[in-house]
């Protein structure tokens, strides 16, 4: 074998759009690979053997990117350069035979490689490790390979590093370990299960190690493994519980048992995403996998809970069934998303569960949808992939899956899954191929094919008449024109609807309605009022639709709901609209809002203290700026915010001072009530400070002092800083050094910061010059430019938009998924008041002739495609 370089030739050109209509199957099936790593200080070796049969007509094709080829053979022959053509993106072997077994050995540099695809390295020094993110496309950083979802093989891969390495970890079960010389050793994992190759992981690193097992349903005994520092293995026990738990959960609820003898988590703290399903070796962000009362607020602990439990799940939805292509991503992660919000829910309040979910969609997946990069659940064409992994891929697509759901209910649902399952089981499908598994259960569920493929959010507009001992409901549907698209459609939309009685509160009937054209109407019969009672409709229970609802509701029908709505959720919507009602203007009197806040947290605060703590949501700044299609002026919306959240303060003060007197600090237990009373403590806090109650101030730094977990010491911390008390910076200097060892506590101290609306461009600046802000870090990073993206009055400045994109151009070169990202929070720039939309359009011009990446180059050129 002739170790010569051979170098990628830069061959750049302008980026292409890859078209879903132009999907053709792989030329060639991947039977089997044998992989060799091999690390060494400054580079890696890695050896590939492919064995390949040709499916249909057309070249060899392996793709590669940033690779010096060192050697490659066909069929035990050494390849002439004549024989192959080596660009950019990867090579092509002309004239192979039918049958090809293709040895390729290759250089890189994970050492230097910060764009955290591929194998990188990741931390420095003694805690340094490298580590694989291989979806979408970084297999191909790795090795010469048809990187593509839809080449499904068997891996059997070798892994050698030095010894100070004691972690060598892969896909699948271990089959060999040994030590060589030089103070070097291997280990040999094969995994039996054909996969994807952006499904292939490995880790080289010096973790320690959590173990526990599982027997599943089948009966086979699993290894379960949560790897992590070993300062942090202690905080690995809740991620372990939650793997346990997922695991019962999906054979109960999906018949779905684990495949393989093994399963492993590794915790990383340079990670682009929350997590990564590869199969059996799941690679996390640390802040999605490490969980402690002393270190991790109840939020961040559950989500702990949920992205573990995401991920497993993906072991069905995304790894024996995978996307047949990249623009079927919203198959695997809609399906899975939500799966794990099933899940969460059966482990917390359901109601505060949806709350989360739709609170989540409505501020983020609704202002893709209403802005410049609004696109379909299932892309018909992309520049880079990696710009897809959008809110409306994740969010939307477990809404479309849930409207399913709700169609089918829960047995023609379980038919559907299981008919999928055991339909595609070790395939890449569709879209269409899940509808048509889901339609033996019904027929119609075809009909939802309409909801992948249009983009823009439906708003569902409606009321009702009586007509003897009818109710009859009118509901109408539209959906904006998203410019470059076809005209929006008539779209199938389930409206789980009840009826209740104005003056008993009785549930007189209910029913899922299927709106499926411009204009319905829909009867109950034989509805019983009580004497002087009228009907009191409710609609859209547990957000069954992705819509937006302007139903004619008077505001004490929405009184009457949050009073006795059966669904938690639509009480916090009820109160969600009068919220929204008062600060558009059309109501002026804050009074109603109060009261019925005050009727349902008397009611609440023992039972579902979770759901009373949310009733005090008020409508984002960045949800309610969704209102605005044109002069949106954050200064005046924040402003008009600012004074519901004072009156809301005001008009509870001494209810709220009691409220806070029934919660006293206790004992750390981790349960839902628990979790609830936390919350809801917090929320108190805020609401007497804001409402001047001085005798807050000591509550707040007694709390602090007194604190059982992070919850309540963070809780404390950040309230202190919000209403600028005069120890805040003794407590800030405080909590630095308790925790400066604690890299995601110093995340929340960042975050803390960074987040109040007194806390200026200047000082978020400021942060962002600290010696331990790492860029190299993503959740670092994401502290402060996350905070300033959901302050629109501070970001849609000259000041504001010149760090934010700044920021973006640093980290183009370096971590260019990360920059893209970033700039989804300005793709409502062409909304705003005039001079703010010149100035903004000028900066986003700018930074065009300063990035290179095509991650930020198509988010740039989309967001500046403005009808």
């Amino acid at each position: 074998m002739i170790m010569t370089d051979t170098v990628q030739k830069d061959t750049a050109q302008p980026p292409k759009k890859v078209y879903l209509k132009d999907y053709t199957p792989p030329v060639y099936a991947v039977d089997k690979v044998d992989l060799d790593i091999r690390l060494f200080d400054d580079h890696a070796v890695v050896g590939a053997k492919l064995k390949m049969i040709r499916a249909h007509a057309g070249d060899l094709r392996l793709f590669g990117r940033d690779l010096k080829l060192k050697s490659i053979h066909l069929n035990g022959q050494e390849l002439e350069s004549q024989a192959y053509h080596l660009d950019k993106e990867g090579l092509t072997i002309l004239d192979a035979p039918d049958v090809a077994v293709i040895e390729t050995l290759v250089e890189i540099s994970p050492q230097t490689n910060t764009t955290l695809e591929g194998l990188y390295q990741a931390g420095t020094g003694d805690d340094k490790m490298f580590v694989t993110q291989c979806e979408p496309e970084g297999f191909r950083k790795i090795t010469f390979f048809p990187d593509r979802p839809d080449v499904l093989t068997e891996y059997t891969t070798r892994l050698e590093a030095p010894k100070h390495f004691k972690t060598l970890l892969a896909n699948g079960n271990l089959v060999e370990s040994g030590e060589l010389d030089d103070n070097r050793h291997y280990t040999i994992w094969h995994d039996p299960t054909k996969k994807p190759s952006y499904l292939f992981a490995a880790v080289i690193a010096n973790l320690e190690v959590l173990q526990d097992h599982y027997t599943t349903i089948e009966g086979r005994e699993v290894l379960l493994e949560v790897y992590a520092d070993a300062q942090d293995i202690d905080k690995c026990h809740v991620g372990m519980q939650a793997l346990k738990d997922a695991m019962k959960w999906d054979e109960d609820n999906y018949g779905r048992a684990y495949d393989l003898d093994r399963y492993m988590i590794v915790a990383t703290g340079q990670f682009n995403m929350g997590a990564m399903e590869n199969k059996g070796l799941n690679i996390f962000n640390t802040s999605c996998v490490l969980s402690s009362p002393e270190t991790t607020t109840d939020e961040r602990s559950f989500l702990v809970k949920s992205v573990i439990a995401h991920e497993y799940f993906h072991n069905w939805t995304g790894n024996r069934i995978t996307c047949r292509d990249w623009f079927q991503l919203c198959l695997k992660e809609g399906f899975t998303v939500f799966r794990d919000q099933s899940f969460s829910g059966d482990f917390r309040s359901k109601a505060v569960q949806r709350i989360e979910d739709v609170a989540v969609l409505r501020a983020a997946q609704f202002a893709e949808d209403a802005g410049s990069l609004a696109h379909p659940v299932r892309p018909e064409s992309f520049v880079e992939i990696n710009n897809f992994y959008t809110m409306t891929i994740y969010e939307k697509g477990a809404e479309i899956v849930r409207m399913i759901a709700n169609f089918l209910g829960k047995e023609k649902f379980r038919q559907g899954s299981d008919e999928y399952f055991a339909r595609y089981d070790g395939q890449a499908v569709t879209v269409e191929d899940f509808l048509s598994a889901m339609s033996v259960a019904d027929a119609r569920v075809m009909d939802f094919l309409a909801w992948y493929r249009q983009p823009g959010t439906p708003v569902v507009s409606g009321g009702y008449r009586v007509l003897g001992d009818k109710v009859i409901i009118n509901l109408s549907q539209k959906t904006r024109h998203v410019p470059n698209y076809d005209a929006p459609v008539a779209l199938p939309i389930p409206v789980d609807t009840a009826i209740f009685d104005s003056l008993t509160g009785e549930m007189l009937a209910s029913r899922m309605l299927l709106l499926t054209t411009d204009n319905a109407q829909f009867e109950f019969d034989h509805i019983q009022l009580s004497d002087g009672a009228h009907p009191v409709v409710s609609v859209l229970r547990n957000f069954s639709a992705p819509v937006k609802i302007d139903f004619d509701y008077t505001d004490e029908d929405l009184a009457s709901l949050v009073a006795f709505e059966s669904e938690g959720f639509n009480r916090w919507q009820a109160l969600q609209i009068l919220m929204n009602r008062w600060l558009s203007g059309s109501v002026e009197d804050a009074t109603l809002i109060i009261s019925v806040i005050q009727k349902a947290v008397d009611e609440l605060i023992e039972d579902d203290p979770m759901l009373a703590a949310r009733l005090f949501d008020i409508p984002s700044q960045k949800e309610l700026a969704m209102a605005y299609d044109e002069n949106y002026d954050p200064i005046s919306v924040k402003a008009r915010r600012d004074e519901l959240i004072g009156k809301i303060a005001d008009g509870l003060l001494e209810n709220a001072k009691l409220w806070y007197q029934k919660l006293p600090l206790q004992a750390y237990e981790d349960t839902p009530q628990a979790r609830g009373r936390r919350l809801l403590r917090n929320v108190l806090l805020n609401l007497r400070l804001t409402a001047g109650d001085e005798m807050a101030h000591q509550d707040a730094y007694h709390q602090y002092d007194n604190a059982s977990c992070m919850s309540e010491r963070l809780g404390a911390l950040m309230a202190m800083i919000e209403h600028n008390l005069d120890k805040k910076d003794s407590y800030l200097d405080d909590f630095y050094a308790k925790f400066s060892h604690e890299d995601l506590v110093i995340d929340a101290w960042f975050v803390a910061q960074a987040t109040p609306d007194s806390t200026s461009v200047s000082q978020i600046a400021s942060l962002m010059e600290r010696t331990d802000y790492d860029w190299n870090t993503p959740n670092r990073v994401r502290t402060t430019l996350s905070a300033l993206a959901a302050k629109p009055v501070q970001l849609w400045t000259a000041e504001g938009l010149d760090l934010y994109l700044s920021s973006v151009v640093r980290l183009d070169g370096s971590n260019p998924q990360l920059a893209a990202r970033l700039l989804s929070a300005l793709a409502r720039w062409n909304t705003l008041t005039a001079d703010k939309k010149a100035m903004a359009q000028e900066k986003l011009a700018a930074v065009t002739s300063q990035v290179s990446s095509k991650n930020v180059l198509e988010f740039l050129q989309n967001m500046q495609t403005v009808a």
